[in-house]
């Protein structure tokens, strides 16, 4: 056991997420609702958690992790304090998603699929959110925010920073 697995053994979450796969009957059939535990209780899927997760569910460890980098909602990488997604499903694109992503992009210099070197800000893209007749809906730290204006979305950011701007590249 090296010195990660070491510090994942001793971590509280690990107990939740154990209970959660027994809950499951460590059936292989629940992976994803095992994966989604996972994030929640992390925010987000690292390698010794899905080697864990492998190895508790019989499955070999490529296939959790090429489910877990299917699914545009799961996070391989740790995400900053305070987290934006954009969705850019149909409707949301033609309603100008993409500006508004550019803007946020611009404005707090963090790009898609990043986070701020200070970690205050994470960037992601989401497909598809399911609240298409209000697009465009942008997530901000859980929070959707429907018929998103570059305005809204922009002071929402600044509000929950603090009024700072995240500390550029």
């Amino acid at each position: 056991m090296d010195s990660s697995q070491t510090v994942l053994m001793s971590d509280k979450r690990l107990l939740m997420l154990e209970a959660a796969m027994k809950q499951h009957q460590y059936r292989k059939d629940s992976l994803l609702e095992i994966l989604r535990t996972v994030q929640e209780l992390y925010g987000y899927l690292d390698k010794d958690l899905l080697i864990y997760v492998a190895k508790s569910l019989s499955l070999p460890s490529s296939h959790v992790y090429g489910v877990a980098t299917f699914y545009n909602f799961f996070r391989m990488r740790k995400p900053g304090a305070h987290v934006v997604s954009v969705c850019m499903g149909t409707a949301c694109y033609v309603k100008e998603a993409e500006e508004i992503l550019l803007l946020v992009e611009r404005e707090f210099n963090v790009r898609r699929g990043e986070t701020s070197i200070d970690g205050r800000l994470s960037l992601f893209v989401t497909r598809c959110i399911g609240g298409c007749a209000m697009a465009p809906n942008i997530v901000i730290d859980d929070e959707v925010i429907s018929k998103a204006t570059k305005e809204t979305v922009l002071n929402r950011i600044r509000v929950i920073l603090g009024g700072k701007k995240v500390e550029a590249r």
